[in-house]
């Protein structure tokens, strides 16, 4: 992945000591996803080029990846046949808020003045991402006064009835400050590629109100940055745009001084280092575990202290949510005896404390019967068990657990719009032999409405997963709040 920046001008080497890497030797840092090499391909006095290259081994992504639980995660052929060693992504950003940190910080103790100004600079992605429209990369940049200029190499040279690749070859010009550059380019490379190696939470809000203060909030197109930026996740842009439209910037970043012109990198972010819990690799989360982590989030995010997980199955997300001290009562129920038992091991219910063991139940129960038992908590769960039900069984469903008297309940299900992007399910088809209906998002939203009108519940809708334009996510999740 190659990132360059030029600069023209009188003394125009000078754009070492802006961005604290001298030009007459090479630099290399190295970090945990990989090698970022730092060099002048062109040094004059008129015009001068500073190129990042950064280096990742694909097996390196794969080696010691961590899941939802904490432990190893399996690992498939798309693990270690991928795009991300060789396109502009996640990686390219951290990348460049770490090595050049200071750059973007806007410091240069020795010209100062230079760093202050505008100058005449261009810069340019090889391989970025671009997904969304065939115009996106000017709608993007030309509105920050950028003169935007693009290519997009096909697949396969030797098949050209295949057509254009999904990649560009990015460049950009125009006068700005330097510190306003890197900042564009480290906040848009992920509003063009979706995948992020590390977990998106709501640290990322101040991270871009941070990034885009004095420009994001103007941008004709800061709804459809928010919400790439945070690849879809609609809580969190709508976060962003709210506080954007009333004006609220981000919190400034402190950020460690270089040690000298030849410092290997700044600590402008701690962006590029996984949470606990996040996918190590350059892809997004299989796709359970963001679902189990988006219905965490929500649980996390309301004033639930005792949660219900109806249909629990093997006790995924009753793992999650033990690791939290606030949910003081846990239960999880299911109709199988035998998924409660391998929830019970995965649990480790025998080896738990005496403390923890009076925080969790398991029971055998059925979600279209009344069963006193579910009663008494803040909180239900229903995660991807409605679609095995048949259609005539959810007025008995609705009636057990929204008369359960829960302040919040969670349901999510497949939609089955975005069925059209698994290239191995064919037409008509469900995604598993057990479905007996999947839904729309508008069949979906009318069920929703109904119960939420029915049992005095307010109800919104948040999409789960890979965002296609057309067809939505593969998950809808609806939350439904007294």
């Amino acid at each position: 992945m190659l990132f360059t920046i030029t600069y023209t001008g009188e003394n125009a080497a000078d754009l070492g000591y802006l961005l604290h890497k001298n030009p007459s030797r090479p630099q290399t840092a190295c970090f945990n996803f990989g090698k970022v090499h730092v060099f002048y391909p062109e040094v004059n006095p008129r015009r001068c080029t500073a190129a990042l290259l950064l280096d990742i081994d694909p097996l390196d992504l794969v080696r010691g990846r961590t899941g939802v639980s904490g432990g190893s995660a399996p690992v498939g052929l798309f693990d270690y046949v991928n795009d991300r060693p060789y396109v502009a992504s996640s990686f390219m950003s951290t990348a460049i808020s770490r090595v050049y940190g200071t750059a973007m910080a806007g410091r240069c103790e020795k010209r100062q003045e230079l760093a202050d100004a505008a100058l005449d600079l261009s810069a340019s992605l090889v391989m970025l991402p671009c997904r969304g429209g065939e115009d996106l990369p000017r709608r993007i940049f030309e509105p920050l006064g950028y003169t935007v200029a693009w290519d997009q190499p096909p697949l396969d040279e030797k098949f050209p009835e295949w057509g254009n690749g999904p990649y560009v070859n990015l460049r950009i010009s125009g006068t700005v400050r330097l510190r306003d550059l890197l900042r564009h380019i480290y906040v848009l490379i992920p509003v063009f590629d979706f995948r992020k190696h590390y977990w998106v939470g709501e640290d990322e809000v101040e991270k871009l109100l941070s990034h885009g203060e004095g420009w994001l909030e103007n941008h004709p197109e800061k709804n459809v940055i928010a919400r790439r930026y945070f690849k879809k996740i609609s809580r969190l842009s709508r976060l962003a745009i709210d506080r954007l439209d009333n004006g609220e910037g981000g919190a400034a970043e402190t950020e460690e001084p270089e040690t000298g012109a030849d410092a290997d990198a700044a600590s402008a972010d701690s962006g590029g280092e996984p949470a606990s819990g996040a996918d190590t690799a350059g892809y997004p989360l299989r796709l359970n575990n963001l679902r189990l982590l988006s219905v965490f989030a929500e649980l996390k995010a309301s004033d639930a202290e005792t949660v219900i997980d109806l249909g629990c199955g093997e006790g995924n997300l009753l793992l999650l949510l033990l690791k939290e001290k606030r949910f003081t009562a846990l239960a999880g129920t299911d109709v199988s005896l035998a998924a409660l038992n391998r929830a019970a091991e995965r649990l480790k219910l025998d080896e738990l404390s005496e403390e923890k063991k009076k925080r969790i139940n398991l029971f055998q129960s059925s979600l279209t019967y009344r069963d006193k038992r579910i009663t008494g908590y803040d909180a239900a769960t229903v995660v991807e068990v409605i679609e095995h039900l048949d259609q005539d069984r959810l007025a008995a469903l609705a009636a057990h657990v929204f008369g359960g008297g829960f302040k919040t309940i969670i349901i999510t299900t497949p939609n089955i719009e975005y069925n059209i992007n698994y290239p191995g399910l064919a037409a008509g088809r469900f995604r598993h032999p057990d479905h007996r209906f999947e839904w729309t998002r508008a069949q979906f939203r009318a069920w929703g409405d109904s119960l939420a009108a029915a049992y005095g519940y307010a109800v919104r809708y948040e999409d789960v997963g890979l965002w296609d334009e057309t067809q939505g996510t593969p998950t809808q999740m609806g939350v439904f709040s007294k």
